[in-house]
């Protein structure tokens, strides 16, 4: 076989009074003449197998053609002014506007416009209440080490920045536009070597000031590895700080009076729920999952904060709705649900919580955010996108029930052919799962079964992040082709509530591969495909959802993409940011813990002589979050365990630099696109276009 060649080291851990081999610890290390040896190897022998295969030009035109459709985000609205996201069809990354009473537009922040090959992304920004001042936060090069900018925004020159170390900051602001809150990290000579990733605390800014004279506001003394989320009422008088630990799926949430001393008086501490809480109008405003799975929404008085009543209580588990978000009028409380991973939006009546009416969506998608006037009105934006439909924003009056299309995306794109169905299937302990199916016209459960369909399963499982329908481009030129697309809604994810993230985290984590493995199952089951023709895929924690399905099952699938991955699971904590995942995945620290992790980690399960399946590996030079050396060990191992011929299903690993783990432009996403679609149609028996052909 053509691999680089790759030693394998007589290296065993003995943790826990377990022996662990590491044969391929030496790729660890990004900067060794070894590893970059072989990975310089494994670019050549990557980029030689995928630019060979057939259907490359079809693909590269028809992606970008569905790309150009563009996106739209929901606006922020102060005053007169609504500020939002938009990306034109000739545009690499989306721009943001804000737009005027006289309904004219300026953009305020273009990410192309900052460097010459489109690296920098825009990662979060924050208007001030009065809307003349803007908080954001940039990044380069795909490491999401973004830096704090303020800009004045009736001229767009920038008052302020950059300051660093704000990755991830929430950021609010006082009334005035003087001052504002905001999450940074300590400076590295001020934390212990290797944590410079963590140890986070919210600070109290005037804008024009230097940061070093910023007020400590909280975190001193507290976790490493916790998040902490910022808001302060319109008045100016409450200021609310979560703070989680990592990605744990629990926070502690304080209140503090401004008007008074300022302290931070405990909402909720030390309980084991997640709860989001905001001050409006004089009212405490709590969307929680405490004692409530599905979550419920409730009140209190911020003089009272510990006395929550429910407003709207959680659904019946036999409705299936989860609450995800909710926004308030005047007089009403308007609330986003899923119901089996499909977006449904309610009004209720605020000061009672009371049920009024429903407000009709364009169809079977996903509410994609709400927003509302902070001074008050009748008015709601709704965000909604589906598998054909690309983000688009309507506007609701909620008193009459008139919704208008406020903002489509911009570009136009034909999409035929292409139908979707959810199916339910029973997993390895029985347990029902959704799974959506998409196909063309004739995909349909009247259908004649083939078993020959080219097909692909995806599923991510994990940190309770639901998949709901959303319009990707990717998929819809692999279903234009006459291939079918699976997602499949496991547990580890929220789509059923927070019952469904815990049956799949911790020591239940094999509960999601199972799922996954019983989707596939199915699909082979119900006729639409084989397994010579079934293809897997996932990213990040889907990666290893993947990984550990190549490895347990290496039979059921012909081709699996792998992007960005968790591999190895033992020493997974020690790189990038692991250490913010150990609640969700267990620590090798702990002797019980290990023996979850090793269980199912993809890169201790391999087997030498085994038939793996076609593997392509995708990673990102300058991904902060997963370190790409999962991927490098996993894939030299598969390389020298792999009985299966190179030409028939091969192991690849496909790097790319100057991109992280987030957003990229539209270019890259296309060239990504191009290669994980045509590596699977070749493996899987998708018959592409020769020539370059659209529509």
């Amino acid at each position: 076989m053509p691999y680089p060649p790759a030693h394998r080291l007589d290296l065993v851990d003995e943790l826990h009074g377990r022996k662990v081999p590491d044969p391929y610890r030496w790729l660890e290390d990004p900067s060794s003449p070894e590893t970059i040896e072989w990975t310089e190897a494994q670019d050549t022998l990557a980029r030689r197998r995928l630019d060979s295969l057939p259907g490359r030009d079809h693909l590269r035109a028809r992606l970008h053609e569905l790309l150009s459709a563009g996106t739209v985000g929901v606006p922020v609205l102060r005053g007169d002014r609504a500020f939002f996201t938009r990306r034109s069809p000739e545009q690499e990354h989306a721009v943001l506007l804000v737009r005027e009473a006289d309904a004219s537009e300026r953009v305020l922040i273009d990410p192309s416009a900052l460097s010459d090959d489109d690296s920098v992304t825009l990662d979060g920004w924050a208007v001030s209440h009065e809307g003349e001042r803007l908080a954001y936060l940039l990044s380069e090069g795909g490491d999401e080490e973004s830096s704090f900018f303020v800009m004045e925004v009736a001229t767009g020159e920038n008052i302020e920045g950059p300051i660093d170390r704000a990755r991830y900051s929430d950021i609010t602001w006082l009334p005035g536009g003087e001052e504002l809150y905001y999450v940074r990290r300590l400076p590295p000579t001020q934390v212990p070597s290797g944590e410079e990733q963590y140890h986070r605390r919210v600070y109290r800014h005037r804008v024009g000031h230097a940061p070093e004279t910023d007020v400590l506001v909280f975190g001193e003394g507290r976790d490493k590895t916790e998040y902490y989320s910022v808001t302060v009422s319109r008045d100016g008088r409450w200021l609310v700080v979560g703070a989680s630990q990592g990605t744990a799926p629990r926070n502690d949430v304080y209140l503090a009076d401004l008007a008074a001393d300022g302290s931070l008086t405990p909402v909720q501490e030390g309980v084991d729920a997640w709860t989001d809480a905001g001050v409006r109008d004089g009212v405490l405003f709590l969307l929680t999952n405490r004692d409530a799975p599905r979550r419920r929404i409730a009140s209190a008085d911020p003089e009272a904060p510990q006395e929550w009543h429910d407003l709207v209580a959680e659904s019946d588990p036999e409705a299936g709705a989860v609450i995800e978000s909710f926004a308030l009028t005047d007089d009403a409380l308007v609330v986003a649900t899923t119901s089996h991973a499909v977006g449904q939006v309610h009004v209720h009546d605020r000061a009672t919580g009371a049920w009024r009416a429903e407000v009709p969506l364009p169809g079977l998608g996903t509410v994609a955010g709400l927003a509302s006037r902070p001074e008050g009105g009748d008015e709601v934006w709704i965000g909604y996108t589906d598998f054909v439909t690309p983000p688009q924003v309507h506007r609701a009056e909620v008193s009459t029930g008139i919704i208008e299309l406020w903002e489509d995306a911009p570009g136009r794109v034909a999409i035929v052919g292409v139908t979707g169905r959810q199916v339910v299937y029973p997993s390895k302990d029985g347990t029902e799962v959704r799974m959506f199916v998409l196909g063309g016209d004739g995909d349909s459960e009247d259908a004649e079964p083939t078993g020959e369909t080219p097909t692909v399963l995806y599923g991510y499982g994990g940190f309770g992040i639901s998949l709901t329908p959303s319009y990707s481009a990717g998929i819809l030129a692999w279903v234009e082709q006459g291939g079918a697309y699976a997602i499949a809604n496991l547990r580890g994810g929220s789509e059923e509530g927070e019952a469904w993230h815990r049956a799949g985290m911790r020591s239940t984590k094999q509960n999601v591969f199972d799922d996954f493995v019983c989707a596939a199952e199915w699909l082979v089951q119900s006729g639409l495909t084989s397994s010579g023709h079934l293809g897997i895929s996932g990213g990040s924690n889907g990666g290893l959802l993947v990984g550990a399905a190549l490895t347990q099952r290496p039979e059921l699938f012909a081709a699996v993409v792998c992007s960005a991955p968790l591999l190895d699971m033992v020493r997974y904590e020690q790189f990038g940011l692991g250490a913010n995942w150990n609640d969700e995945y267990g620590t090798a620290a702990h002797a019980e813990e290990l023996g979850w992790l090793l269980s199912y980690s993809p890169y201790h399960r391999v087997v030498e002589d085994t038939r793996y399946p076609a593997v392509l590996f995708t990673v990102f030079d300058s991904d902060t979050r997963v370190d790409p050396l999962h991927a490098r060990k996993l894939c030299a191992a598969l390389q020298w365990a792999t009985s299966a011929p190179f030409e028939e299903r091969p192991v690849l690993y496909r790097r790319e630099q100057k991109v992280g783990h987030g957003s990229r432009s539209v270019t890259r996403t296309v060239e990504l696109g191009v290669d994980t679609a045509a590596f699977m149609a070749d493996r899987l028996g998708l018959a592409l276009p020769a020539e370059a052909t659209t529509g």
